[in-house]
């Protein structure tokens, strides 16, 4: 695991400082090394954390005659295998690192060495015989890539703040985009905050040649109208070998790997394989939280650990430790992005890194196989609209509510009983009850609302349920959030919160492989009856413990809600009503009042209230400096 970045420039040759500076803001990514490529119009970066092939493994690297050169991030898995392909077809190697596999690759296929390659990544290839720069990210969005262009040059990264560096670089906020984060709690799509800063998108490449540039899609999800007529069983004992063959995978590395563990059953799965792999003890490692009303989910993890003998290591945050990191949040994760969880992956990742260079998550498991509560309630809503108009209206006046009916989750089914999916389902994070919709007529100021297009903010989802050619409704929105969710907040956080504690994070259930498996089956497969996530837990099963397999998800429960009202109450009114806030023209310091009001008295809007305390910490960060 590593950082990358570099300039192309087709005007003014580049200051040749300019790659340490970019280097430099990255450290953290890369403490063991470092190493640069200088041209007098390219340079190349690299910080490298030693993973594979410690001794000889330093980049950048080129080709046998120096005319191909690299800078990589990430890890193949397949490397070994397309290492020996290579050597048949007469390439000559100087090191047995993954990262050169991918040179000789490209010298053999071009831009289709992407589709041959298995693993998490984002790279930079100069081809000096052809003067075209080749820039790509894996399928899934494991990895980050960030580039900027103008006139005259391409700048790229690994991270915003390398780009930065480029004293040529403006911090210009596009507003357009603070709507979008407000919308959606996060910045799904190709655009940030910034408004001359894209991330390329996953399964995407970026050509420089000849003074042009084009970007390409190389790789996408696809749901078959027919799925695969594979009996239950045979599909559940495919997917057991699939699990064990990618874990094996993920598995390969000449440095101590461990286990996130947070007790559900995608971790304890996950574990159970790592440990068949393995002839050394595997290390887990959770983390709960301080305070006697929040309920602590590392008793499963205990239970996990015990049942597979792990060296089992553990912690707990407060909320003034949650408090006091936020600045250094912000700071990493270079968007606003309203993920919690984050900051409790840090911390847990710190621990580990006094134990481990490498970790294995469980996230995806559910982006895969449907395990949100979320995606079975929607499911079972468009089958009931299904019914015709007098049951929809029976459902209206049920979930809409008198008495006891009335609760907050059914009255917002309620309200989407006259909608299609395509217009409600945001994604997993928000949708039409999203407070800051609700309330922007008294949180925005009439300034900020003239700044931008009120539908830019679902721009990109819209876009993503055009491409998604299914009926299915469950599909569907695994899709929506295989391209925004998952890419732009869950593997964002994942990354950028590993990599400030200089850890690298891998994700075997996000394989392409495992993503292509589900997406091919039916889709009672995932989501039957009542019951989420059904496949993936019936193959889990018997490496799971009964406590864990049985239990309600619950993810990493950081108490938001209630540590936003209480313990944090002093420190959000101190941001949010700071003149420096209000002074930025976004907001009416009333709504902003209205909210926290509502946060302290009655519990309400904490992760609104988290979101704009992000923003404006955010702005200190990078606009303000």
């Amino acid at each position: 695991m590593c950082a990358i970045c570099g300039k192309l420039s087709w005007g003014e040759p580049i200051d040749s400082s300019l790659v340490q500076r970019m280097m430099d803001t990255m450290v953290h990514r890369g403490p063991d090394d470092e190493g640069a490529y200088v041209e007098p119009h390219l340079v190349l970066g690299h910080r490298r954390l030693s993973i594979i092939d410690l001794s000889t493994g330093k980049q950048p690297i080129c080709n046998e005659d120096g005319t191909v050169w690299i800078v990589f991030n990430g890890e193949i898995y397949n490397f070994l295998q397309l290492r020996k392909e290579l050597l048949r077809a007469g390439h000559r190697f100087q090191t047995h690192t993954d990262t050169e596999v991918i040179i000789h690759l490209y010298e053999e296929y071009g831009e289709g060495c992407l589709e041959r390659l298995s693993g998490m990544f984002a790279f930079a290839i100069w081809d000096a015989r052809k003067r075209k720069l080749f820039l790509a990210r894996d399928r899934v969005g494991i990895k980050p890539l960030y580039y900027s262009l103008k006139q005259d040059s391409i700048v790229f990264a690994s991270e915003i703040k390398a780009i930065l560096a480029d004293s040529s670089m403006s911090c210009e906020v596009d507003p357009n985009m603070i709507h979008r984060f407000l919308t959606c709690l996060y910045t799904p799509g190709p655009e940030t905050i910034l408004r001359d800063v894209f991330k390329l998108m996953p399964g995407h490449y970026l050509v420089w040649e000849n003074g042009k540039h084009a970007i390409h899609q190389y790789w996408d999800l696809r749901f078959p109208e027919d799925p695969r007529g594979v009996s239950i069983d045979d599909a559940t004992a495919e997917l057991v070998d699939l699990l064990r063959a990618t874990v094996r995978g993920h598995m390969i590395s000449d440095v101590p790997v461990g286990v996130l563990l947070s007790g559900g059953v995608d971790s304890t799965g996950l574990l159970s394989f790592c440990v068949e792999e393995t002839d050394k003890k595997v290390q887990t490692f959770t983390i709960g939280f301080g305070g006697e009303r929040f309920a602590d989910e590392r008793a499963y993890a205990r239970i996990a650990a015990g049942r597979y003998g792990t060296i089992h290591h553990e912690m707990t945050i407060a909320a003034e430790e949650f408090r006091d990191f936020l600045p250094m949040y912000v700071r990493h994760m270079e968007e606003p992005v309203c993920e919690a969880p984050a900051v409790a992956l840090y911390y847990v990742t710190r621990l580990a890194s006094k134990h481990v260079k490498v970790l294995l998550s469980g996230e995806g498991g559910d982006e895969a196989f449907a395990g949100y509560q979320n995606y079975r309630n929607l499911v079972w809503l468009e089958r009931l609209k299904r019914l015709g108009e007098p049951m929809r209206g029976m459902a209206k006046l049920l979930f809409g509510g008198v008495g006891p009916l009335k609760i907050g989750r059914l009255e917002r089914y309620a309200k989407l009983m006259d909608l299609p999916l395509e217009q409600y389902y945001y994604s997993r994070t928000s949708g039409p009850q999203n407070t800051f919709l609700k309330h922007k007529e008294i949180l925005y100021s009439s300034e900020f609302r003239a700044m931008f297009n009120l539908d830019h903010a679902l721009e990109y989802i819209c876009k993503c349920f055009q491409n998604v050619n299914v009926k299915n409704k469950l599909n569907k929105m695994l899709y929506v959030d295989t391209k925004t969710w998952l890419p732009d907040d869950l593997l964002i956080k994942a990354d950028k919160m590993t990599m400030a504690s200089s850890v690298e994070l891998r994700v075997p259930l996000l394989d392409h492989k495992i993503l292509e498996f589900a997406a091919s089956l039916p889709s009672n497969y995932k989501l039957r009856g009542i019951k989420t996530k059904y496949i993936l837990k019936r193959a889990l099963e018997p490496r799971v413990p009964e406590q864990v397999i049985n239990r309600k998800k619950t993810g990493l429960p950081v108490p938001l809600q209630s540590w936003m009202s209480r313990e944090l109450r002093d420190f959000n009114r101190d941001v949010l009503l700071d003149t420096r806030t209000i002074g930025r023209g976004y907001f009416q310091r009333k709504g902003i009042e209205k909210l926290l009001s509502d946060v302290e008295s009655e519990g309400k809007y904490g992760k609104e209230i988290f979101s704009l305390v992000v923003l404006e910490l955010w702005h200190r960060e990078f606009v303000d400096t």
